[in-house]
């Protein structure tokens, strides 16, 4: 698929996520044991043959850029096109911050007109999902559709912030594919068909829209490019259902969902078994499970020494749980030191948490408790 381009725009930092994105952008939020949350929409895009990608970033971009690199651990790092970071465009009024997708696409317009590819998939950073994009590039252009929006059902489970602090638009699709209406943020949506904010659109017909946008002083997508093209009819615009495992990085109890939900084989099976997902790799010797660990039902990367009790806990590398400890319902990110005899049940804590002898942290399921970076309790 040479004739395709990615376009990847991480999304701002929101106090939904609290500590964990005080110094990272959620893009950059560490996953699963070993992953960040970017990696699976780019692994999907590499999957598909995309050869070209962009990625561009918002304030906080530091942890971001140094996890991507120069793309090598996804095979971007060629001379011809690759992976391309897109810094903000800083001045004193945008202190680094997009108002919208339409402001960053034409803040980086330049890199728009340089690429040659025909089609450009753009899609948003805080989302766990791993697909296939050629059925739908077929798709888009067997239609000879404008615009193709991938969709999925809503689910009773799906972890969604309130109106207002992140984007939700719901889909009327009709039985051709065809997008009859769309609704950004309602009270009540009245489809269960939700828009997973990645569109397949025409390289040139995108800068064309977005010089427009920019003329008039639009940012949003959704409400002021997209939602008026599809009730006006002036552009064609199609969806394609996407039936897999999705899940919206938004708020600390979807981030907390999202690991322990990757505790059930059949997640992961899904999320990794039908197409790689790719990720920056740290060499580390295999965990050390010694006399008295009690492990179940959890995620463990290298690096890990466990000498007490872990059920249904993701551990990222280096982490050490101590003797008599008791860990259930956790997360633990990189390097974290779980001393003797303590109790830790439903908690994130971020890399470099010291938590001491005889301590005890016990959140709630819908509201874990949060410990940010090299943090001694």
């Amino acid at each position: 698929m040479k004739n395709v381009m990615g376009i990847i725009y991480t999304n701002k930092d929101d106090l939904s996520l609290r500590e964990l994105t005080n110094q990272r952008s959620v893009a950059a939020l560490p996953l699963a044991g070993r992953y960040r949350v970017v990696d699976f929409v780019l692994s999907s895009m590499v999957n598909s043959g995309v050869r070209n990608v962009g990625v561009i970033m918002q304030r906080n971009y530091r942890s971001l850029m140094d996890h991507l690199g120069s793309g090598k651990e996804w095979d971007l790092h060629t001379r011809n096109n690759g992976l391309f970071l897109l810094p903000p465009f800083v001045t004193q009024e945008t202190g680094g911050e997009y108002l919208g997708v339409l402001d960053a696409l034409r803040a980086n317009f330049d890199y728009l007109r340089r690429s040659t590819q025909k089609l450009a998939i753009l899609t948003n950073s805080n989302m766990v999902f791993n697909m296939n994009f050629e059925p739908m590039i077929r798709q888009h252009e067997e239609t000879d559709a404008d615009i193709t929006l991938l969709y999925t059902k809503v689910r009773r489970d799906m972890e969604l912030s309130s109106a207002g602090k992140h984007t939700h638009a719901f889909l009327n699709v009709e039985k051709d594919g065809r997008i009859s209406d769309m609704e950004v943020n309602p009270n009540a949506a009245n489809y269960d068909t939700m828009y997973m904010n990645v569109l397949l659109i025409k390289r040139t017909l995108l800068m064309h829209l977005v010089d427009g946008a920019a003329a008039h002083g639009e940012h949003d997508i959704n409400r002021e490019l997209i939602q008026p093209a599809i009730k006006s009819g002036s552009l064609k615009v199609y969806g394609y259902e996407f039936k897999g495992y999705y899940r919206r990085i938004e708020t600390i109890k979807s981030y907390f969902r999202c690991n322990m939900d990757l505790l059930d084989y059949n997640v992961r099976q899904e999320l990794f078994k039908k197409s790689p997902v790719y990720t920056k790799t740290r060499d580390d010797v295999p965990a050390v499970y010694r006399e008295g660990n009690n492990v179940k039902n959890s995620l463990v990367a290298d690096g890990c020494v466990i000498e007490g009790s872990v059920e249904n806990c993701v551990l990222f590398r280096g982490v050490h749980i101590g003797r008599n400890a008791s860990v259930k319902n956790a997360i633990i990110m990189q390097d974290s030191e779980i001393e003797d005899s303590v109790e830790l049940e439903n908690v994130i804590l971020d890399k470099n948490v010291t938590v001491r002898t005889h301590g005890r942290l016990i959140g709630q399921v819908q509201y874990p408790i949060v410990i940010g970076k090299n943090v001694t309790l």
